[in-house]
């Protein structure tokens, strides 16, 4: 069993930045696959960023690229976005995630994710 806790998410005006946090507990934190993705009203869930096993590799979706990074540090148990220079069209709930059984590489479907966070709130005014 993992347990997700995102936070950091908040109000920020276009242009601006912000670092979400996911902390994570139960299973060998080193030992899974993380993802962040986020879910706009009426919109689909949809993959942002992604962090194998170990931080061999990562992968981010084409609209965040080059402004997104995706981190992690196995001694917090933490995984990390780094948000730079954010656009309207960001403002969505942004969710954590863990993939406890593909090794090596970066799934980005959401169905392949086995744990969830709750989800925190990112809002950007134009």
């Amino acid at each position: 069993q993992v347990r997700l806790v995102e936070s950091g998410g908040g109000l920020v005006q276009a242009g601006g930045s912000l670092k979400l946090s996911c902390a994570a507990s139960g299973r060998t934190f080193m030992a899974y696959g993380m993802g962040w993705f986020r879910q706009a009203p009426g919109k689909e869930r949809e993959f942002v960023a992604g962090l194998s096993w170990r931080a061999i590799r990562t992968y981010y979706a084409d609209s965040v690229k080059g402004r997104f990074t995706i981190s992690r540090d196995n001694a917090k148990n933490t995984v990390y976005l780094q948000m730079n220079n954010l656009k309207s069209e960001d403002t969505a709930v942004y969710l954590c995630a863990a993939d406890v059984r593909t090794t090596g590489v970066v799934v980005t479907a959401a169905s392949e994710y086995d744990y969830w966070g709750q989800g925190t709130q990112v809002t950007v005014s134009s």
